[in-house]
């Protein structure tokens, strides 16, 4: 849709009724609807989005018939569908709240239970030694110098669990898996039985009885502090070193250009390696562009446009079913007749496509390199002016833009990038280049060479959740033949899981001394 087209109301029209009074009323209800035309019409807009592509000026909107557009960077918003909504749209707002709902309630919910344990956990000593003082203070014992020495180890040893559990626990969350994690849950079960068999004891030999040996108890708190710090060392081995070791190649591919990569993973729940996954993907996988995969869909309907099939027996048999399984099967013969020499259609589209992708790099290169070469001679008259007046490296690139965007706007239609980079990205990064001082080669290699997702604007590969298809229960472990589906919402990632094989080793030896020689020489006797 053109940027500059605009929508303007039908003018109204009266005439005077010159027919039968029938005529006269088909007038008047046509007058009607186009005036009733007139009045939707009237409120249609044409809103721009602010994250606008690359110069969209007059020479783009000449070139948007062309095969190579410049990304769409229009929304049409009427009167009628900005309001209006379907029942399947319905449907899915009200799900999408819902699985919003229970994700909020199940994030705070399990933070809530963190803190309380936490609080119960670091409490638990500290109470242990205080309520002998507070309940029966005059039964006491004298503590003496062993037991003194017994607070500092509980201080010291609760510093290092509190440290120890920040560390391992309190670090932000990278994603929201539908499982729990099985090993901590059961972590924190054990935690919780331990503390509660503690207080058990405690309310049972200490506080009816009313223990006057204040070692005993305190001797007693630091034997739970110790208890606290073996779950912890086994939290560490669960949570983190079991899976270090690598036990399966999972081999990733991506459904829609057939991209692969394989990551070797440990031991992992089908959950925990799909994050792995997804994680690696934002660094490895290039950027989906769906613009390159409209190449095949548009020759094969082209094909099919250039075909056109012909009822010889008249209008009047166009209701019959038969005719329409022969007009498909006559399609498909056709189709079949033309796939012989489609190959070599194929063959000189990718061969002019490669010209002009050769020959509009080759221009974008020269067109960089001089604004470069404008840069360093500007860089060098601001060194004679006063300070005051030097360009900051935003302006600079401001300045040598214009003569640079022509080229890399069509470079950038030509390879199907333009909608993933934006003018002022493109401006971010050329000042980024001046900043650093780099070469034009390191300016242009994001536009040469498609990098990864996370190089470009989250706007353009951040989905906003990934659905995790399995056969087998998430929670469980990988296994050789494990497959599990990640559903993005224009693509999706098919992993599958490799045991890697046990490997078996052997040692030849060989002797040092095998390797010797002996060069005897015979001297020659004089003729």
């Amino acid at each position: 849709m053109d940027t500059e087209s605009t929508y303007s109301g039908y003018s109204h029209y009266s005439g005077r009724s010159r027919g039968s009074h029938r005529h006269g009323e088909r007038s008047r209800d046509r007058h009607k609807s186009r005036s009733k035309d007139s009045r939707s019409e009237k409120s249609v807009t044409i809103n721009t989005p602010p994250a606008e592509p690359l110069l969209g000026d007059s020479t783009a909107r000449s070139e948007q018939a062309q095969d190579d557009n410049w990304g769409e960077t229009t929304t049409a918003i009427t009167g009628t569908s900005e309001h209006s909504l379907s029942q399947e749209d319905i449907v899915r707002i009200t799900k999408d709240l819902e699985d919003s709902v229970g994700l909020d309630c199940r994030r705070y919910f399990t933070r809530a239970v963190a803190v309380i344990l936490g609080l119960l956990v670091f409490l638990t000593p500290l109470a242990f030694l205080t309520l002998p003082h507070i309940l029966w203070p005059e039964k006491l014992q004298s503590c003496g110098t062993a037991c003194e020495g017994l607070f500092i180890s509980v201080a010291f040893k609760l510093l290092i669990l509190l440290l120890a559990v920040w560390a391992l626990y309190f670090r932000p969350a990278r994603a929201g898996l539908p499982r729990v994690f099985v090993f901590r849950v059961l972590l924190a079960v054990l935690v919780f039985l331990l503390v509660v068999s503690y207080w058990l004891f405690y309310s049972v030999r200490i506080l009816d009885s009313q223990d006057t040996n204040y070692q005993g108890v305190v001797q007693y708190a630091v034997s739970l502090v110790d208890a606290l710090l073996f779950i912890h060392y086994l939290a560490v081995v669960l949570l983190e070193l079991r899976q270090l070791q690598p036990c399966y190649s999972v081999c990733v591919t991506r459904s829609t250009d057939g991209a692969t990569r394989h990551y070797n993973l440990g031991q992992l729940s089908i959950q925990r390696a799909a994050l792995a996954v997804v994680e690696n993907y934002y660094s490895d996988f290039p950027i989906h562009n769906p613009a390159l995969l409209s190449a095949s869909k548009s020759r094969a309907a082209k094909h099919l446009a250039g075909l056109k099939v012909y009822n010889v027996d008249g209008p009047g048999n166009n209701t019959s079913a038969g005719l329409v399984q022969s007009q498909s099967r006559a399609m498909i013969a056709a189709a079949a007749r033309r796939r012989d020499t489609s190959h070599n259609e194929l063959y000189y589209e990718e061969a002019e496509h490669e010209r002009r992708v050769r020959k509009r790099k080759a221009r974008l290169v020269v067109a960089v390199e001089e604004a470069f070469t404008h840069i360093k001679r500007m860089q060098d008259e601001e060194q004679k002016k006063a300070p005051g007046d030097v360009m900051d490296p935003r302006e600079a690139a401001q300045a040598i833009f214009p003569s640079m965007a022509r080229a890399l706007q069509k470079y950038l239609r030509t390879t199907k990038q333009q909608h993933c980079h934006s003018m002022e990205s493109i401006q971010q990064h050329l000042a980024f280049c001046i900043t650093n001082n780099m070469t034009p080669k390191a300016f242009l290699e994001s536009f040469l060479t498609p990098g990864p997702s996370l190089q470009y604007s989250r706007d353009h590969w951040r989905a906003r959740q990934w659905t995790l298809v399995s056969e087998a229960s998430v929670t469980s472990g990988l296994k050789d033949g494990t497959t599990f589906l990640l559903k993005c919402v224009d693509f999706s990632l098919v992993a599958t899981s490799k045991k890697i094989p046990y490997i078996q080793m052997s040692e030849e030896y060989i002797d040092p001394k095998s390797h010797k020689f002996v060069l005897r020489l015979q001297s020659e006797t004089s003729v």
